[in-house]
């Protein structure tokens, strides 16, 4: 079909990726600011925000940093206006959420902690009840980790670390100051000190506050004048040639123990050290190219993760994940999978049945070959164990492992290890493009015979993120979707740098490199025809993020043409919806709640009889051009029509929803007459069908 140029290009309206991913963690941000939620619950949200800005220095910051040093800017901005500059603006941003993550934490959730008998002591003095108890945890425990360095002008013997925590001491001795670096140890040891005080309540300290208040015991000779946090921030990102020598595994071995070596992206310090200091301090780590910022009093507040207090009435009350047995599984699952598809809904079920379909695989008899991709592995994983047990016994078990899955390198080089050893066969992907693609296939000899019985899914096979993460995994033996899934397999293990569409068709499955792109625009001009025509046309669109310029572009020609566009994109959103005659009929919601939002689903309204695909590729450029990702239909009527039923409680969504506005600002959804939290109508749903089966 030829595509309809609905307005020149240089019109069409597109937020700047990184500051739409700033307005997510805003959102993230935003959750901690709910009274609504458990104050536990609004911690971890503050942990999360924090530790999604420290990603984004690592590895959006050095991007921004070099487009604003070129004079260059990723794409307009669109609807919110052409920004002079994307990395002061970014900065901005950051800088009025921080004060908002201050203001979050000083006037709502410490005071209400504080209401509950929990003080975390910021910015205070440590109780003179806890003095004697935190100076012999000091001179027993932490004194053991503390390296204190005399700030000089050649520090070549001393190399802050990425994100580690540093005290600045100004130390006066015998009439002579001296500036010294002191680490705060939160790698060795608890970042939080937890007190029972004698009047019920608990007092927790920060490690740092104990070392500043016996600092004193490390300079018995001088006097401690001041003492200030800092911390540095360093370039994330892997330099991988497109041509290497040797193995892929020992050369991400190497480049993964030289990361924390990066340049500084950041340079992070609490108020009051004096300029020339400062000037001393850039000079010394080589900070030409970070940002030196004025921070809080404390950094790296990720560490509330482990804030040691655990009670159930400030917390979100735990979910039991539903089981998950949909047709009364007694014998094998491969046997159950031969008669019907199964649509399975982590973390709303529970993850012991990939499990045990792995598990049995490795030990049914009638298998004899296993394939599988894997892109970030539990660090004691038990699905691993189950391939390597699978090798053991015998079968061919073949693993495509991406060993640049980023920050988890170091994992999977463990773990591809591991399997090696055991016998399994691995295939790395060429080094400038990454296997993203969730699948599985098992073959089994029956009667002569060769079965088919696979996993496609939309998140990775990992059972720890599963207990996080909403994702979707389709279980089938149906041989049209599965015979491509191998053909695949067996493609990627060529290992070709190029690939060739025309070498390889796929008909039911949408493959990046291949075909992905072309059928989702194929999809959407059908959505338009029929609105041409008259008819209805809709789409509904849930994914991670949202970035590729031709995909929203025809989006936008979608729109144009009458057809109604539903978007759930939980983070990175270009695309500006309401724009009048642009894409009035496009609206974009954003859901956080207690899990995170991952599942990838397209549904085409198709004349009546609608499509429904699922599958790992959001349409970002990376998964669109630089990444093998595989998306899959659901052809069960059931299935699709459960598919259709979830979403559908999505999109009614008052509670955890906002609409992202034109100016990228997260408007919360209007209340009805009744509230939905669409995670908590989902967990209930599916519970209570288990319950009624």
């Amino acid at each position: 079909m030829e595509r309809t140029k609905v307005f020149a290009s240089e019109k069409i309206p597109f937020f700047n990726r990184d500051l739409s991913w700033l307005s997510f963690n805003e959102r993230v941000l935003k959750e901690a600011a709910d009274k609504r939620v458990p104050l536990l619950e609004r911690l971890k949200f503050l942990a999360i925000y924090s530790s999604n800005l420290d990603e984004f220095y690592r590895v959006r910051m050095p991007v921004l940093q070099a487009l604003h040093r070129i004079g260059k800017e990723e794409g307009e901005t669109g609807a919110v206006g052409k920004a002079e500059s994307v990395l002061q603006e970014a900065l901005d941003k950051i800088a009025r959420q921080q004060e908002l993550f201050g203001e979050i934490l000083t006037t709502g959730v410490l005071p209400g902690l504080n209401e509950n008998k929990v003080h975390l002591l910021y910015r205070e003095a440590l109780p003179a009840e806890m003095s004697e108890e935190t100076t012999n945890y000091f001179l027993s425990k932490v004194l053991a980790f503390l390296h204190p360095v005399v700030l000089a002008k050649d520090m070549s013997g001393f190399f802050p670390e990425n994100n580690q925590l540093y005290l600045l001491l100004e130390v006066l001795e015998a009439g002579e100051e001296q500036q010294v670096i002191l680490n705060i140890p939160s790698d060795q040891l608890p970042r939080f000190y937890p007190f029972e005080s004698k009047n019920g309540t608990t007092f927790i300290a920060f490690l740092d506050d104990i070392i500043r208040e016996n600092v004193r015991w490390l300079f018995p000779h001088a006097s401690v004048r001041s003492c200030r946090s800092f911390k540095i921030t360093r370039d994330a990102e892997l330099d991988l040639a497109d041509d290497y020598e040797g193995d892929l595994l020992d050369q991400i071995s190497r480049l993964v123990e030289k990361r924390d070596r990066g340049l500084a992206t950041r340079f992070l310090y609490q108020p009051g050290i004096s300029p020339d200091v400062l000037e001393r301090l850039r000079k010394a780590f080589n900070l030409r190219k970070a940002g030196m910022m004025e921070g809080g009093f404390y950094h790296n507040l990720k560490d509330l993760f482990s804030f040691p207090i655990q009670r159930p009435d400030l917390s979100e009350k735990k979910w039991k994940p539903v089981p998950y047995n949909p047709f009364g599984w007694t014998g094998s699952v491969f046997d159950h999978l031969d008669e019907a598809d199964a649509l399975f809904h982590p973390p709303y079920h529970s993850y012991d049945a990939i499990l045990r379909f792995f598990n049995e695989a490795a030990t049914n008899p009638a298998v004899s070959e296993i394939y599988i991709t894997l892109y970030r592995v539990a660090s004691d994983s038990l699905l691993a164990n189950a391939l390597i047990n699978a090798a053991r016994n015998g079968k061919k078990v073949t693993a495509v492992l991406e060993l640049k899955a980023r920050f988890d390198e170091a994992n999977n080089v463990k773990w591809a290890k591991k399997m090696k050893a055991a016998g399994v066969r691995l295939i790395y992907s060429v080094t400038a493009l990454k296997v993203h693609a969730k699948i599985a296939v098992v073959k089994r000899q029956i009667d002569g015979r060769q079965k088919y019985t696979g996993l496609l899914a939309t998140g990775n096979f990992n059972e720890k993120t599963a207990a996080l993460y909403t994702d979707h995994v389709l279980m089938t033996s149906r041989v049209e979707l599965l015979r491509e899934t191998e053909l695949l397999f067996i493609f990627l293990a060529r290992r070709e740098k190029v690939y060739n569409p025309a070498l390889i068709v796929f008909k039911h499955l949408l493959v990046a490199q291949f075909n992905l792109q072309q059928r989702f625009l194929d999809l959407l001009d059908a959505e338009i025809s029929s609105a041409k025509a008259g008819l209805p046309a809709s789409v509904t669109i849930k994914m991670n993020n949202l970035e590729e310029r031709v995909l929203i572009e025809k989006l936008y020609e979608a729109s144009q043409a009458g057809v109604e566009i539903r978007l759930i994109i939980r983070g990175i959103c270009r695309i500006v919806a309401g724009v009048p005659g642009v894409s009035d009929r496009i609206s974009v919601r954003r859901i956080v709640g207690r899990y995170l939002e991952h599942g990838r689903v397209f549904i085409f309204h198709n004349g009546g009889e609608p499509l429904v695909y699922m599958g790992s590729a959001d349409w970002m450029n990376r998964n669109i051009y630089r990444r093998i990702e595989v998306c899959f239909p659901v052809l069960d009527p059931a299935l699709k029509e459960e598919m259709i039923h979830l979403l559908n409680l999505q999109l009614r969504d008052n509670q955890k929803a906002v609409y992202i506005d034109r100016s990228l600002e997260n408007i919360p959804v209007e209340e009805p007459e009744e509230p939905v939290d669409s995670q908590q109508c989902i967990y209930d749903w599916l519970k209570n069908r288990k319950m009624g089966s």
